[in-house]
């Protein structure tokens, strides 16, 4: 199967990308969205690659890269009564709520900034700019790499 690529979403005060690249792998747990949760339990492999979204930060953007290590599994988190994430309707047996692992894979040296996102006619068709609310989203591998090449490089060109 062919790699896929993702836009996932975290507030920078709560999971940043300076903590998956200190803990080098996390789980990407606690999505309660029926459309995030399907990309995640029955399109994300091990491999694709993920543009790591820094919301309600100043500037929101994209700060980095990481890869799926684990395709999507259940969420135990909805299971635990003492979880935020607890989720009394999910049940083990059928869960409701999956989640992914992800891998650290580079910090760019500044955000790819929404702003800068929006000003590239290429990256006019991003779900980024027409579903900005859903957490978890796909991108084509052009925009991508073109995120990933303006993130490698800083805003002054070097």
């Amino acid at each position: 199967m062919a790699k896929r690529y993702w836009l996932m979403k975290s507030e920078e005060d709560v999971y940043s990308i300076r903590d998956l690249e200190r803990e080098g792998t996390t789980t990407w747990e606690g999505v309660r969205n029926y459309e995030a949760r399907n990309l995640m339990r029955d399109h994300m492999r091990v491999g694709d690659g993920v543009l790591f979204y820094h919301s309600n930060a100043n500037p929101p953007g994209v700060a980095g890269l990481a890869t799926v290590s684990r395709a999507g599994y259940p969420d135990h988190f909805a299971f635990d009564r003492g979880s935020r994430y607890h989720d009394p309707k999910s049940d083990p047996d059928e869960p409701r709520w999956f989640m992914v692992d992800l891998a650290f894979q580079e910090a760019f040296p500044e955000v790819v900034s929404l702003e800068r996102i929006k000003a590239m006619p290429e990256l006019g068709q991003m779900a980024l700019l027409d579903r900005a609310r859903l957490s978890v989203q796909p991108v084509s591998k052009e925009e991508f790499q073109l995120i990933r090449k303006m993130g490698r490089r800083r805003k002054d060109g070097r």
